[in-house]
C-alpha cells in the first residue's frame, strides 16, 4: 500500500483507505499510515475503538491523543469478527492502560464511538469459558422487579434491586429483602414470566459463535433457578447457577434456600467451571452489569461490563456500554499479524 498522509486527505470512511485484517503502521509523530511489520511489545496492549461508522477523522483524533499520550508509532487494523458487526480499529501499542483508560470516557463522547483498552485478551479460536450473569446482561429485565409487578410491590423491591446493583448494599441482605416481599405469590405467575423472558440483543449470535470454536457456556446469577433454566434452554448454555426460592402450596414463601449467588460465589463458580472443563483462566470471559458481578470479571481473563452501572463500567477490563452483546467478538478475534 502507498503511504497515506492522515493530514492531507479528507474525511473518508476507513473502508476506503485501509483493508479488512491487514496490519498497517501508523506513525503518531506525523500521522502517516504506511505497510510496515507489526510492531513487536512484550505486551500486547490494544486501544480498540467500535460501535460506530469509523472514519480518517476518528483515527486522526486517536493520532492526537495518543501524541498527548507521548506514543510515537503503532500498529493498527481495520478489521471485522462477524458479517453481523460494522468494522472496527484496533491500535497495538506499547502504553500505560491505567492511565489511557482513565481519559477514555470524555474521548469516547468526544468521537460518538465505544473506545477500550486492554492487553492479552483470551482467544476466539482457543477452548474458552463464557460466564454470564443473568438479569440485564444475558436478558433485557431484572426478573426479580418483574415478578414485584406481578405482585403490586415493584416500587419497594426495585428500589433494593438498584442498591444492590450499584453496590450501596450487600447483595445477600438485598436479596433476602426483595424475597421476603415476594411471598404468597402463586407459581403460575413465575411459569407465566418464565416463558416470556426477552433476551438481550446479540447475545444468541455471540453464544452461537463461541459454541462453534468449541467454548462452553454458562450463567452464574443472583437470580433464580427457574429463569436461569429458561435461558439455558435458548441459547444452549452448558451450566446454569442460580438462587433457589422456597416453594410451599404452589406458592413463594418469601425465603431463599440454599447457598446465596453473591459476588463470591459468582468468582468460585466461574473459577470451578474453568478447573472442570480443563480451560486455562487465561482463556474466560465473564460478563455482567452490577457490582455483584465485580468479582467474577476480576477473577476471568476478561471481564466485560455490559450496559453496566458506571461503577461497574469503570472497574471492569472492557465495556459495551451500548449495542449488541455481539460486539464482544471485537475483544477476543483481533487479527493475527
Amino acid at each position: 500500500m502507498p503511504s497515506i498522509n492522515l493530514s492531507q486527505i479528507q474525511d473518508k470512511k476507513l473502508s476506503e483507505i485501509l483493508t479488512l485484517g491487514q496490519w498497517s503502521m501508523l506513525s503518531v509523530t506525523n500521522l502517516v499510515i504506511t505497510e510496515s511489520s507489526k510492531i513487536k511489545h512484550s505486551e500486547e496492549n490494544y486501544l480498540l475503538a467500535f460501535g460506530c461508522e469509523l472514519t480518517t477523522n476518528h483515527l486522526k483524533q486517536l493520532g492526537f491523543f495518543l501524541q498527548e499520550e507521548k506514543i510515537e508509532s503503532v500498529s493498527i487494523c481495520y478489521y471485522q469478527p462477524h458479517e453481523k458487526l460494522k468494522p472496527a480499529l484496533v491500535i497495538s501499542c506499547r502504553c500505560n492502560i491505567k492511565s489511557i483508560k482513565a481519559k477514555l470516557n470524555d474521548l469516547s463522547e468526544k468521537l460518538a464511538c465505544q473506545l477500550s483498552i486492554f492487553s492479552n485478551p483470551p482467544k476466539l479460536n482457543q477452548p474458552g469459558l463464557l460466564v454470564m450473569d443473568m438479569d440485564s446482561t444475558a436478558i433485557t429485565i431484572e426478573c426479580i422487579d418483574e415478578i414485584a409487578r406481578l405482585a403490586n410491590v415493584y416500587d419497594e423491591v426495585a428500589s433494593v434491586t438498584a442498591q444492590a446493583m450499584s453496590g450501596t448494599l450487600e447483595f445477600s441482605e438485598s436479596l433476602k429483602l426483595r424475597v421476603a416481599k415476594l411471598a404468597g405469590i402463586d407459581l403460575s405467575l413465575i411459569e407465566q414470566l418464565k416463558q416470556d423472558l426477552p433476551l438481550m440483543p446479540g447475545v444468541s449470535s455471540l453464544c452461537e459463535l463461541l459454541k462453534e470454536k468449541g467454548w462452553k457456556l454458562a450463567i452464574a446469577s443472583g437470580g433464580f433457578i427457574p429463569f436461569a433454566q429458561r435461558v439455558q434452554a435458548l441459547l444452549n448454555l452448558d451450566l446454569i447457577h442460580a438462587n433457589a426460592l422456597e416453594v410451599s402450596d404452589n406458592t413463594l414463601t418469601g425465603n431463599v434456600v440454599g447457598v446465596i449467588v453473591d459476588a463470591q460465589e459468582k468468582a468460585n463458580f466461574l473459577n470451578k467451571t474453568a478447573k472442570a472443563f480443563d480451560i486455562d483462566i487465561e482463556q474466560t470471559l465473564a460478563m455482567g452489569d452490577g457490582a455483584n458481578d465485580l468479582k467474577m470479571m476480576g477473577n476471568a481473563g476478561l471481564g466485560i461490563a455490559v450496559h453496566g452501572k458506571p461503577k461497574v463500567a469503570k472497574t471492569a477490563d472492557v465495556a459495551i456500554n451500548y449495542g449488541s452483546l455481539l460486539q464482544v467478538a471485537y475483544f477476543i478475534d483481533i487479527p493475527k499479524f
